[in-house]
């Protein structure tokens, strides 16, 4: 009798111990949300705007570094969001605000949030030929212009009037004045070697309410 108790007693505390067990993947699979396809020239703010979700969210739910970029066919998990709406919604979506370009072509040679001239990195640091043409990566107006801002050298600030600036440095020549209109992918500085740069290179930098970004959620 002693014996056949054990063995019941062993069997119901196993079974207990089950219940008890969660399966791989349960909390993702208890998180509300969906999995996005990355199309080509998406970037992660696009993919915020389509599902209207916070970029904090998504940054945090994926789990991304500071210098990677997202690639078309990449699976991005987007909390709260139910279902990828219709590509009629996804392009009136998109264009409700105006896209990001980048403002040179280049190597990044330092990255958002590593330390630079012992400080920390609020953008990036993209190597170019001396003199390039630096464009406006969105369109608004121009808010700051410098030809000695300390740490930055020749620096413009582009308010793009929706809570977002740009900022552009270590020019050789800035071609724009206070005030000044521009449009997405016009010429508004020439790069150089001005302010802490130790080569060719321009200084870039997304703000939303004054608080750095990270380019690469940004840029396409």
């Amino acid at each position: 009798m002693r014996v056949l108790a054990l063995v019941v007693l062993v069997i119901f505390l196993a079974g207990c111990a089950t219940t008890a067990q969660k399966p791989l993947g349960a909390i993702r699979a208890s998180t509300t949300g969906f999995y996005h396809e990355v199309q080509r020239g998406q970037t992660l703010w696009q993919i915020a705007r389509i599902y209207d979700i916070d970029l904090k969210k998504i940054i945090q739910a994926n789990r991304l570094p500071n210098a990677s970029n997202i690639e078309v066919g990449q699976l991005i998990f987007v909390p709260g969001a139910h279902g990828q709406k219709t590509e009629a919604k996804t392009t009136v979506t998109a264009k409700k605000l105006e896209n990001f370009i980048w403002p040179v072509r280049g190597r990044v040679i330092s990255y958002f949030g590593s330390m630079k001239k012992m400080a920390v990195n609020n953008g990036i640091d993209i190597a170019v030929k001396e003199n390039a043409p630096v464009f406006a990566a969105r369109s608004g107006r121009v808010t700051f212009c410098s030809d000695n801002m300390e740490g930055y050298g020749r620096t413009i600030i582009v308010d793009h009037l929706d809570g977002f600036e740009t900022v552009y440095a270590q020019n050789s020549e800035n071609l724009v004045k206070v005030e000044q209109p521009v449009k997405q992918g016009e010429t508004i500085a020439r790069t150089g070697k001005s302010g802490r740069a130790e080569a060719v290179s321009l200084h870039f930098e997304i703000r939303k309410n004054h608080k750095p970004q990270n380019p690469f959620y940004y840029l396409p």
